[in-house]
């Protein structure tokens, strides 16, 4: 896997349900390198504290692989880098393949894989129409989030070098399957529960499907 673009973003301002609201999920690719931090990347906009940024989803990865099936079905918009709010665009990710808490150094930076992106609101107003939600879901490539275990400058051309594979076999796309599944496979609930690297809260909101 290898860093394609780095992508940071300023605040949008628009309307949802007669309220106003602000985003930072519209990200462009930017020559800088990007510093990860612990809770989040440096410079960059986030605007809801609740469900970006922090520990867990300190920084996003979104695959470069997937960009030409979603120009196809969006050939209106400008495309770019960035388009769906990650700030580092990867080529070669692939989320049937990484595991949830596979460790690896990109540049200065040691990261650990933590839990896919779901889907909001917001990436329908980066997009001009909700119907992407359902179409992101079901194209079953969500991309990743990191916990970033050291801090550390990332460069487009960073390698991913794998440090640690998890011995858990619990994949990205795994965790994306279950948390959309009416139906809760028993045998991916095993190890989603017994995979260290899942966020607790995760696992409390789970618990339920396990009786």
């Amino acid at each position: 896997m290898k860093v394609i673009s780095t992508n940071i973003g300023d605040a949008v301002t628009f309307e949802w349900n007669g309220a106003t609201e602000q985003t930072g999920i519209f990200k462009y690719p930017t020559s800088k390198a990007l510093f990860l931090t612990k809770n989040d990347v440096k410079d960059d906009t986030v605007i809801d504290r609740v469900h970006h940024g922090g520990v867990h989803k300190a920084c996003y990865l979104f695959s470069a692989d997937y960009y030409d099936y979603w120009k196809q079905l969006y050939p209106e918009l400008e495309w770019d880098w960035g388009m769906f709010g990650e700030n580092l665009t990867v080529e070669g990710l692939d989320e049937s393949k990484i595991r949830v808490g596979d460790i690896y150094k990109i540049g200065n930076a040691l990261v650990q894989v933590s839990q896919p992106r779901e889907p909001c609101y917001k990436l329908g107003i980066r997009f001009g129409t909700q119907k992407i939600l359902k179409e992101f879901i079901t194209h079953n490539h969500p991309g990743t989030y990191v916990k970033i275990l050291e801090e550390g400058l990332v460069s487009a051309g960073d390698e991913f070098i794998l440090v640690e594979q998890s011995r858990n076999t619990f994949t990205t796309q795994q965790f994306y399957e279950l948390i959309f599944a009416k139906e809760k496979s028993k045998n991916l609930l095993e190890l989603f529960m017994s995979n260290e690297a899942v966020p607790q809260y995760k696992k409390d909101r789970f618990k339920k499907y396990l009786s």
